[in-house]
C-alpha cells in the first residue's frame, strides 16, 4: 500500500492544525471522529466513514458511549474500536479530575456534566450511588443495579447498608433513562421518598436523586421532591 493522496493528506493536515490552534470546539463533530479513525487507520480518508458512524448511532456522543461489542458488530477492526473508547475514556477522566477531592456540593456544575457524559447515552437503565463523607467528599461511585427501580425497598436496603459498610454520611442517587427523557417516573420519586426516610434513621444524608438522559438531566431536589 501507497501513502495515502496528497488531498487527503492535506485535508488531514488542516484538520491537524485546526485542533491545534483552535482545540476541539475548532472541529465538528465528524471531524473530531474522522481525526481519531485516521489514527487508527492512517492510510485510508475516513471522512466518509466518520459520517456513517455518526448517522448509524445517532451523534457523536452515542457513537463515543457504544460497548466494544457493539462496535465491532457495526464492522470496525481492534484497532478502531480501541480509538474510540480510548477517547471516551479520556473525556471521563477529565471531566473526573474536575470533582475529585472537593464537596460534591460546591462543584454541582461539574458533578452534573460528568455524570451526562458517562451515563446519559447507555441503552440499559442503571442506577449509581455516590457516597459521601462528612465533608461532602466522595468516598464511593458505585453502580448498585441495572433496570427498573420497581423493587424499591429491596433497593433502599442494599443502599443504606452500603452506606453504613464505608462510613457514609451522604449520598446521591443517580440514574439514566435510555428513552432520552429525565423527567422522574412514579417509581422515581417512590424509590427517593423511601430513600430519605430511611436514610433519617441512620443519620445519613440523601442529597439528590439526579436523573440523567440524551436530552438533559432532573434534579428531584430542584424539583422540590426532596
Amino acid at each position: 500500500m501507497g501513502e495515502p493522496p496528497i488531498d487527503a493528506a492535506g485535508h488531514r493536515a488542516r484538520l491537524r492544525k485546526r485542533l491545534f490552534d483552535g482545540g476541539s470546539k475548532a472541529l465538528l463533530d465528524h471531524e473530531l471522529v474522522e481525526y481519531l479513525l485516521a489514527l487508527a487507520i492512517p492510510r485510508r480518508d475516513t471522512k466518509a466513514q466518520a459520517k456513517k458512524l455518526i448517522a448509524e448511532f445517532g451523534g457523536i456522543g452515542p457513537l463515543l458511549s457504544a460497548d466494544a461489542e457493539t462496535l465491532t458488530r457495526a464492522g470496525l477492526t481492534e484497532n478502531t474500536v480501541a480509538a474510540l473508547k480510548i477517547a471516551e475514556a479520556t473525556a471521563l477522566r477529565l471531566l473526573e479530575t474536575r470533582v475529585e477531592g472537593r464537596s460534591i456540593l460546591s462543584n454541582w456544575e461539574a458533578l452534573g456534566d460528568y455524570l451526562q457524559a458517562a451515563m446519559a447515552h447507555a441503552t440499559v437503565e442503571e442506577v449509581r450511588v455516590l457516597f459521601l463523607n462528612a465533608k461532602n467528599l466522595l468516598i464511593a461511585n458505585e453502580a448498585m443495579w441495572q433496570g427498573s427501580v420497581d423493587e424499591a425497598s429491596v433497593h433502599v436496603r442494599e443502599v443504606i447498608s452500603r452506606a453504613i459498610a464505608l462510613g457514609a454520611t451522604a449520598l446521591v442517587i443517580v440514574h439514566n433513562h435510555p428513552s432520552g427523557d429525565s423527567t422522574p417516573s412514579t417509581q422515581d420519586i417512590r424509590l427517593t421518598r423511601n430513600l430519605v426516610e430511611a436514610g433519617k434513621h441512620m443519620k445519613i444524608t440523601i442529597h439528590d436523586h439526579i436523573i440523567v438522559g440524551a436530552q438533559g438531566r432532573t434534579s428531584l431536589k430542584a424539583l422540590g421532591l426532596i
